[in-house]
């Protein structure tokens, strides 16, 4: 962990992306928390017109993620495009907190913040950029490492904002301190990063639909589908750890923030584990073997009755979330890897198709039983999505060997160029 600091301190083309995405996390602390109550109870949106905007929002952000990765593969740095998707911040999260108007917060919310979100994937695509020039296993820790310094952001920042909004009688302020981090976010990039950029010479010219169409090559569309389903995992904890704890365990509101704060404080070393993890194994079984950690505490939710169980499973959730949080990002950017920005892209897609994967675990396993038997349901995903994942790396590993033998050459080592 500590060789992993140090890199990143000395580095400034990994320093300074790294520094960003601490600042623009407390853009997505600060409001998605509050985007609900300012949408409905603030603005008076309806359940459904709320529901479609967060949906298109999500749309927007795949697809602007996906048409800025291929784009900045094609230049030789990637400062104008995040100085721009800052300045979208800044006036998205801005204009919301200073005009209190249900069609400003729906433009911004539509397309003006989803545009700024996409500023994730570039910024670990610069990274990508410069650890493709590491060793494998030293790059891993890496971004494992600032991975984790996303989720520590994430952890601080809720909990501050709301004692500063303790007493205000509206939740909009939060979304003028996301305009203050997006403005951080272009400063930092303004004036410390000149020529930080790709990190090296712009990838050769290719089509955006040629781009396009690597996405859905079979071998790295069905992985996408794989690491959704496994994301899926964290998502439908996310929308059944509240009611579990207020209902099956009879906890309330207040065990809810606390469990979620403290797991999200505990996911940091857990990722810089697993970023260490990576240095000696596989991706592929890292993921896999974090995943089944992340299934068995599926399960064990399941069981819990009292608010204790819940306390009891913060270390098993926190360990298990981590490599299903951290570990798919060099697992997908080695699926593309002489393109960091599409290869990174693939972020923003997993997270999308996920969300939806969860959405319908959670409507398919409540339409056949309660909030703790679809806990169990989730589990029987993850483990179907593991024999796959498990399945699929050791088909392609053995249908190599024999080409490498024919040619009397050793097997290839480096997953840079594959699948990891």
């Amino acid at each position: 962990m500590s060789s992993s600091f140090s890199l990143i301190l000395r580095d400034n083309r990994i320093r300074i992306p790294a520094v960003t995405l601490v600042a623009l996390a407390f853009t997505y602390a600060s409001t998605v928390p509050y985007q609900s109550i300012i949408g409905i109870n603030e603005l008076d949106l309806s359940n459904g017109a709320y529901s479609a905007l967060v949906f298109f929002s999500a749309v927007v952000n795949v697809a602007t993620s996906l048409t800025l990765g291929i784009w900045s593969d094609r230049l030789k740095e990637r400062r104008p495009l995040v100085l721009g998707l800052s300045v979208a911040g800044m006036l998205g999260f801005g204009s919301i907190a200073i005009i209190h108007s249900p069609a400003i917060f729906i433009f911004s919310t539509l397309l003006l913040v989803p545009m700024s979100g996409s500023t994730y994937s570039l910024l670990f695509a610069s990274l990508r950029a410069r650890t493709n020039q590491m060793e494998r296993g030293e790059g891993a820790a890496v971004t494992a490492t600032v991975r984790a310094m996303f989720s520590g952001s994430w952890a601080l920042a809720p909990g501050l904002i709301g004692l500063y909004l303790v007493n205000s009688p509206s939740m909009t302020p939060a979304y003028g301190i996301a305009a203050l981090a997006s403005c951080t976010c272009f400063c930092l990039y303004f004036f410390f990063a000149p020529g930080n950029g790709s990190a090296g010479p712009a990838a050769d010219p290719v089509g955006f639909l040629a781009s396009l169409k690597r996405i859905f090559m079979p071998n790295v569309l069905i992985r996408v589908i794989i690491m959704s389903l496994l994301f899926a995992l964290q998502r439908l904890n996310g929308m059944l750890l509240p009611l579990i704890i207020t209902r099956a365990a009879g906890g309330n509101v207040a065990d809810v923030g606390f469990i979620a704060g403290l797991t999200a404080l505990l996911e940091m070393p857990f990722m810089m584990m697993w970023g260490l993890a990576q240095r000696r194994f596989r991706t592929a079984h890292v993921l896999a073997f974090g995943a089944l950690i992340y299934c068995a505490y599926l399960l064990l939710l399941g069981f819990a009755s009292a608010p204790w169980h819940i306390y009891a499973l913060l270390l098993v959730n926190a360990c298990g979330a981590a490599a299903i949080l951290s570990v798919p990002i060099t697992y997908l950017q080695d699926l593309i890897a002489d393109r960091p920005g599409l290869g990174t892209s693939l972020l923003s897609l997993n997270t999308f198709i996920g969300t939806g994967i969860a959405a319908g675990l959670f409507a398919f396993g409540t339409s056949l039983t309660d909030y703790s038997g679809t806990a169990f349901v989730g589990a029987g995903a993850g483990l179907a999505a593991i024999g796959a994942l498990l399945h699929l790396e050791s088909s392609r590993r053995q249908a190599r060997q024999p080409a490498c033998a024919a040619q009397g050459t050793r097997p290839l080592q480096s997953p840079r160029l594959t699948a990891p």
